[in-house]
């Protein structure tokens, strides 16, 4: 009998890791409340991204788990650095500047900054990402005490804003 016992409890176990999906908003969700655009986007998973899109998934469903409120493919695929998703993604119309809801309200650019992703922010910060001149502007949301990261994203974007004005430059005095 010990042993039907730990096969059970192991059993238990294993079924208790499994992601349950269950419908709701038109999308089937796990118990993280994402959908399978989040799950392909985190994952890297390109044919499985543009397939669920070209099926009539919103670009910006967003998660609606315990956790992660708000949530978006494009979040996602920014924490992971999968720059191919994010591309896609934004070709077909995700929201950049999306935030998550709560006390932060982190956008893409915080996750990848977060994750340290250069060039996730690089592409992010390239396509227009809103990212103020000082850290702690309202608009942005939230201070850098409550985003611990998100400095490293600041001192990326000055590096790129550094190069181009020395590619600026050296084009233009190549043309003189």
């Amino acid at each position: 009998m010990p042993q039907e016992d730990c096969v059970a409890a192991s059993l238990r176990r294993n079924l208790s890791r499994r992601r349950s999906f269950r419908s709701g908003g038109g999308a089937d969700r796990d118990d993280r409340g994402w959908t399978s655009l989040h799950i392909g986007a985190r994952k890297g998973d390109l044919r499985q991204v543009k397939h669920l899109l070209d099926e009539g998934m919103d670009v910006n469903v967003p998660a609606w788990g315990p956790k992660s409120k708000g949530l978006t493919a494009l979040h996602l695929a920014a924490q992971g650095g999968h720059l191919e998703i994010m591309d896609e993604l934004l070709d077909r119309g995700a929201n950049i500047d999306a935030r998550t809801l709560g006390v932060c309200g982190w956008t893409p650019l915080h996750r990848a900054a977060k994750e340290r992703k250069k060039e996730a922010v690089k592409f992010l910060i390239e396509n227009g990402a809103f990212l103020p001149d000082d850290m702690n502007d309202s608009r942005f949301n939230p201070p850098l005490h409550y985003c611990t990261g998100l400095e490293w994203a600041y001192e990326e974007m000055k590096r790129y804003q550094r190069e181009n004005m020395s590619a600026g430059e050296a084009s233009y005095s190549s043309e003189s």
